[in-house]
């Protein structure tokens, strides 16, 4: 026997509502937190490729449309800074991450137990 939304008591329609809320902001943060992830990964390569070049080499970065010749150490500190910011925000994103689980843990028991009487 299939339960309708609209035979639900209101406070258990708003707290599927709310869930769904959670749940989407969920997506959206894991959403971001693969992309930062990505950033990371690139920013960590770029390093990697830096630091293996030897000193005289000629360094080209991309601005917008433009490659322009660029100083390896002014290059590493910005490559170094980007990094440190990145791995700021994925440590953020992985805290809100684990606050929306819990909420949604959390919310998941309440409705479990409402639908139960």
């Amino acid at each position: 026997m299939a339960i309708r939304f609209e035979d639900l008591p209101p406070q258990v329609q708003n707290q599927l509502r709310q869930l769904q809320q959670l749940q989407q902001q969920l997506e959206l943060t894991i959403q971001q937190r693969m992309q930062i992830d990505i950033k990371l990964k690139e920013t960590e390569n770029a390093l990697e490729e830096l630091n293996k070049l030897e000193e005289n080499a000629p360094i080209y970065k991309n601005i917008g449309n433009l490659i322009i010749k660029a100083d390896k150490e002014k290059l590493i500190k910005e490559l170094q800074e980007d990094k440190e910011t990145l791995e700021i925000r994925k440590k953020s994103l992985e805290g809100q991450e684990s606050k929306l689980k819990e909420k949604i843990e959390e919310l998941q028991s309440k409705l479990q137990e409402a639908l139960k009487k």
